[in-house]
């Protein structure tokens, strides 16, 4: 592509790496595409942010795309991972360490299948306090770091599929975790890792999300996106 052609706007599928927050991807391109072309200043924005510790599908938009972010935000996504039961954590994924153990002898994978259903449609969630929502000003996470109480109010989202594609009891005997492998298509603001602890709840137990990749955005997938090494070895050529 052409310098032209990313001022006028094009549509980046990202696949983002582990650890890499939602704006450094953001900004790695926007550094690349100024650089290889040798542009003074260009819009490049995402639709949508992935938390450091999942991967996937990132949507970058730049030029005059990026005027097409928040429709492209409003689509239903598609997401796949881990839910690790019996213990919590304060952040509901690894960010943090766990806080708290719980019984897991009672769940059967008959439970688990079962207690999907509750999720399915319009549900209330609650975002979770580590997160980067603001109230008066501040972003949530900030208020947790702190050790600040912060009242949050919950919020319609809605989940269309709530699939269980695998459950791993093999640690339990000596841990009491049971690892459960999902896929999960839903709405604009749903959080996975309140997912995670909600579901944790429902089964008598808690719950943390270890692992997550975002795999659809609308009609966007990940199958058709590239590492951002190959973005920009692609720049050059």
């Amino acid at each position: 592509m052409s310098k032209e052609d990313y001022l006028s706007g094009q549509v980046l599928l990202i696949d983002k790496p582990l650890n890499w927050t939602s704006f450094q991807v953001v900004n790695k391109l926007r550094w690349e595409i100024r650089q290889a072309f040798n542009i003074k200043k260009i819009k490049v924005g995402h639709a949508g942010t992935l938390d450091p510790l999942a991967t996937g599908l990132l949507v970058i938009c730049t030029g005059k795309m990026t005027k097409q972010i928040d429709t492209f935000q409003g689509q239903v996504k598609e997401y796949t991972g881990t839910f690790v039961i019996g213990s919590t954590t304060p952040s509901y994924d690894l960010e943090t360490e766990i806080n708290d153990t719980f019984p897991t002898d009672h769940i059967t994978e008959t439970l688990i299948y079962n207690t999907t259903k509750q999720f399915i449609g319009d549900i209330q969630q609650y975002p979770p306090v580590f997160s980067a929502l603001k109230k008066d000003g501040k972003r949530l996470y900030e208020f947790a770091r702190a050790g600040e109480h912060v009242d949050i109010k919950p919020r319609t989202v809605n989940i269309s599929e709530f699939e269980i594609t695998k459950i791993d009891t093999s640690t339990a005997p000596s841990t009491g975790a049971i690892h459960i492998e999902f896929r999960v298509v839903c709405s604009k603001g749903t959080y996975i890792r309140s997912l995670a602890n909600d579901f944790g709840k429902a089964l008598d137990s808690g719950a943390h999300l270890s692992a997550l990749r975002r795999t659809k955005i609308g009609d966007f997938d990940v199958a058709n996106a590239t590492s951002i090494e190959s973005f920009i070895e692609n720049l050059s050529l």
